[in-house]
């Protein structure tokens, strides 16, 4: 089905496989698209809760293949996430709008444009060790694709400013330092990141995780009133829901949850 990714469902979690290892997963126009495909497919999916991306072989991402002269493809290409504004579809910053939480498993070197597509995951995990470098400074480039807006929201105006203009390469507890990721060991990398995602979707609602996802990014557009009224609004559609029904049941009766979604 895809030529430069892998796609598997296990348990809840989708896990989507940059897979040009000989490369160390460069970024082109096909991996864009087919990511991009794999996660309306996974926004649509009922079985899937959470979305996990990690790399094949040594790397996550090592920026964009160089070796490639074509045009990446127009932000609007492959992928339709119904309600999306233009904020939230733009080349990375669909990533937004996937209804389901976003694992990123940063298991080794990650760079440039693919630092950029990092970022946009709603969670950060890098493996002890891992590098990253924004890059682009040293290459006469500027911040791409929207990392200037989010990148300070995540780690304050100096820090991003002290990435994206030395492009200084930083190890994973720098970048743990920083609140840009949580560092797991580099042994059982991956299975445990998949854990965390798995946890977090069994445990607690996947209607509330959506909402609650969509509520966060839309306030960042919002006044505080405009967050406080869709606030108001979405906690009268959840009580109507049948995972609020279910979430009061499985504290009263003292077992495990048993959400449908719904």
């Amino acid at each position: 089905m895809y030529r430069e990714i892998l796609y598997s469902i296990a348990d809840y979690v989708a896990t989507i496989t940059l897979n040009r290892p000989s490369r160390l997963n460069a970024w082109t126009p096909q991996m864009a698209a087919e990511v991009r495909d794999a996660m309306t497919a996974a926004a649509a999916d009922n079985s899937v809760r959470a979305v996990v991306v990690t790399g094949a072989g040594r790397g996550f991402c090592a920026g964009y293949d160089m070796s490639l002269l074509g045009p990446e493809p127009s932000s609007a290409d492959g992928v339709d996430l119904a309600g999306s504004s233009d904020n939230f579809n733009q080349q990375f910053s669909y990533l937004l709008a996937v209804p389901k939480p976003i694992f990123m498993a940063i298991n080794g070197p990650i760079a440039g444009i693919g630092l950029v597509f990092g970022v946009f995951g709603d969670f950060r995990y890098m493996a002890e060790g891992a590098k990253l470098t924004t890059a682009f400074a040293k290459r006469g480039l500027i911040a791409e694709y929207g990392v200037s807006w989010l990148l300070p929201r995540l780690i304050g105006t100096m820090n991003a400013l002290d990435l994206l203009c030395s492009a200084r390469v930083i190890e994973s507890r720098d970048a743990e330092r920083l609140g840009l990721v949580r560092t797991l060991p580099a042994k059982g990398f991956l299975e445990a990141v998949q854990g965390i995602a798995r946890e977090m979707v069994t445990t607690a609602s996947p209607r509330s995780i959506g909402v609650i996802k969509r509520q966060v990014y839309d306030s960042q557009f919002q006044s505080l009133a405009e967050a406080c009224v869709l606030a108001d609004k979405e906690m009268r559609a959840s009580v109507k829901s049948e995972d609020y029904r279910e979430g009061v049941a499985h504290f009263v009766e003292k077992r495990a949850p048993n959400f449908a979604g719904r």
